[in-house]
């Protein structure tokens, strides 16, 4: 049988690749080693975070799944930075590790063109340069139009807990031992990483009386735009906060060799901004303390995550660092920490739409091009899924602009400045966050998932809707005022807010910092408008000016992208530019001026240098 796509990976990004390829209407195959290990989450028990969260309504924005499951089976959530500026703003759910899994699992099952079986890949069917299928591991062939892989950690990988080093996967999964020498030999510059997980902790033996607790917010939330919340926002799940002490770092420092990084066993690269507990030691060790979080794995076990706490130090050192913290000296730990590392491609070698530069028709998403987390790698897959399915039908790719999302920045990052440890996404490596925020990732992204096609018409009409009532609430404001009588003075100066000198338009009243639509609601009827609206329509009143600022550096931004430079362009033959801009821009092979400036060793001179050698070559074509 001959599919139209095959995907190679059934995680994060491979579940969200195959569902999106297939609702596109695409005949496609998932790939998995283990149909019960679909949407598995290894490490943290959680879906969003900082920045992550804003990744994930950006996926339910598109069409993809993420959103949705994570919603249908989370106890616990919380919008982090709250107190902040909505730039920064993110949700992030305690997840049940049973149930999420178990239901994108039936989210798969039950969609249709796709097909799901239980094997491994081991090499790729290549025709003039073309991918045209892949080998299993039993040597059956399966031919298609493209193939994704999103083969997670699972390619060369290796457990390591001290000296011990452990061919395997996550979980003593078997791990994929051909596939990745066979990328290598097919021109692919391979890469090896390291990321960690923490020891996981008994319930019953954690006295929770010494912890401080966490507890979800008293506002209801969700990922996704479609869905209205299915907790009680009452009996949501405890996390509880725990902190490293003078004694665990004591432990930490006197057998600092005996851990795999320290040691001298791990030759992967381990992630900077997710470090270990004992990398943390050592590079902060001015630090007397280290936050530490003690979350839920499931309500179906008593098994506890100890976030912060990831460690490759053997199992007896693991013991008597868990023993010294508070609340945990008699702690009874399930499954040791350790560290895994695996092979990812150069992602300097793949395109903007995820297509690799190497083989036509082979699209990567996820931790195999450098990245860490659940949802980078699902914003990946999604992408990867959309564009396989344009591509194969001859229909322009899907390029998210650093502008259009945090999807958008995190491919941009990955093709021109490539990884040297595993990516994770932050808000700080957006420059327009302030337009990339939670609550409009609908507004930036769902027309766009319309007109390719990942988004439903009944996603679309949601999403019309609400536009619809986002512009009347606006419209109400703008069109009423505030008269000031006595009655009016009065409220004011009981609620200690300053008096109107005039009569006031609404929307001109909700720019002041101290007035909410709350507030406002007092003089006109809102109740007609949801509280989604209400907020989207607060942020864009009083952020307009700076929300306009970023949309002038937006424009800048477009108008390089829009300077497109020749494929075929030879920068040996542009003088002066400097040697490494020379060797990085022939390496990554920019498609326009804007993404040429982005280039690590690239810089404002040799784009000007640039731009004088396009202008003079399309010159003489012109002639």
């Amino acid at each position: 049988m001959i599919y139209d796509i095959i995907v190679v990976g059934g995680g994060h990004a491979g579940c969200e690749a195959s569902h999106i390829s297939a609702f596109m209407g695409n005949k496609t195959l998932l790939i998995t080693s283990n149909i019960n290990n679909i949407a598995d989450m290894p490490c943290n028990p959680s879906i969003g975070g900082s920045a992550k969260g804003i990744i994930v309504r950006e996926i339910d924005a598109l069409g993809g799944l993420m959103g949705i499951v994570a919603d249908k089976s989370h106890f616990q959530i919380k919008m982090l930075n709250n107190s902040k500026g909505p730039a920064v703003r993110s949700l992030r759910a305690q997840a049940d590790k049973k149930v999420y899994p178990k239901i994108m699992k039936e989210y798969l099952e039950n969609t249709k063109n796709l097909t799901i079986i239980e094997n491994m890949v081991e090499n790729l069917i290549v025709e003039d340069n073309k991918v045209v299928g892949v080998i299993l591991s039993n040597n059956e062939k399966i031919y298609s139009k493209s193939v994704i892989l999103t083969t997670g950690t699972y390619l060369n990988a290796n457990i390591l807990i001290g000296s011990e080093n452990t061919p395997s996967g996550p979980h003593g999964e078997k791990r994929s031992n051909e596939l990745s020498n066979n990328l290598k030999k097919l021109g692919f510059n391979i890469k090896r990483l390291k990321t960690g997980t923490p020891p996981r902790i008994k319930a019953n033996s954690i006295d929770f009386s010494k912890l401080k607790e966490e507890k979800g917010d008293d506002t209801y939330w969700t990922f996704s735009f479609d869905t209205k919340p299915l907790y009680n926002i009452n009996k949501q799940q405890k996390c509880y906060l725990v902190y490293t002490n003078n004694k665990t770092h004591e432990i930490i420092r006197n057998n600092l060799k005996l851990s795999a990084m320290y040691g001298g066993y791990a030759t992967g690269v381990g992630p900077r901004y997710c470090p270990s507990i004992e990398d943390k030691i050592v590079r902060f060790s001015d630090k007397e303390r280290h936050q530490l979080f003690l979350e839920p794995e499931s309500i179906y076990y008593d098994e506890w995550y100890l976030q912060g706490f990831s460690t490759s130090m053997p199992r007896d050192i693991q013991e008597q660092m868990v023993h010294s913290l508070e609340g945990l000296e008699k702690a009874e730990i399930t499954k040791y920490a350790y560290a895994i590392e695996y092979d990812a491609i150069d992602s300097i070698q793949i395109k903007a739409n995820l297509e690799s530069k190497i083989l036509e028709n082979l699209f990567t998403a996820g931790q195999i091009n450098g990245t860490s987390g659940y949802e980078e790698a699902a914003g990946q897959g999604l992408i990867a899924g959309i564009n396989a399915s344009l591509k194969i039908n001859n229909k322009d790719p899907l390029i998210l602009k650093r502008s259009d999302a945090y999807i958008g920045v995190l491919i941009d990052d990955l093709v021109t400045k490539g990884i040297t440890d595993p990516y994770r996404m932050l808000t700080s490596r957006a420059e327009f966050r302030l337009l990339l925020r939670h609550d409009n990732a609908d507004l930036r992204l769902t027309e766009l998932g319309y007109e390719v096609g990942s988004v439903s018409e009944k996603k679309f009409n949601i999403y019309k809707k609400r536009v619809d009532n986002i512009l009347k609430l606006k419209q109400l404001l703008n069109d009423n005022k505030l008269e000031i009588n006595n009655d009016i003075i009065d409220y004011f100066q009981n609620n200690n807010i300053s008096i109107p000198k005039n009569n006031i338009k609404f929307i001109t009243l909700l720019k002041r910092p101290e007035i909410s639509l709350d507030f406002i609601s007092n003089f006109i009827n809102l109740n007609s408008f949801t509280s989604d609206v209400k907020e989207e329509v607060t942020i864009e009143v009083k952020y307009e000016g700076y929300i306009k600022k970023e949309y002038i550096e937006k424009e800048k931004m477009l108008k390089l992208e829009k300077k497109k430079i020749p494929v075929d362009i030879d920068y040996n033959k542009i003088k002066n530019i400097a040697s490494e801009a020379r060797q990085k821009l022939s390496l990554v092979r920019p498609e326009n001026i804007a993404q040429a400036s982005r280039i690590s060793g690239v810089n404002p001179v040799d784009i000007s240098l640039i731009l004088i050698y396009l202008k003079k070559e399309y010159a003489k074509n012109d002639k």
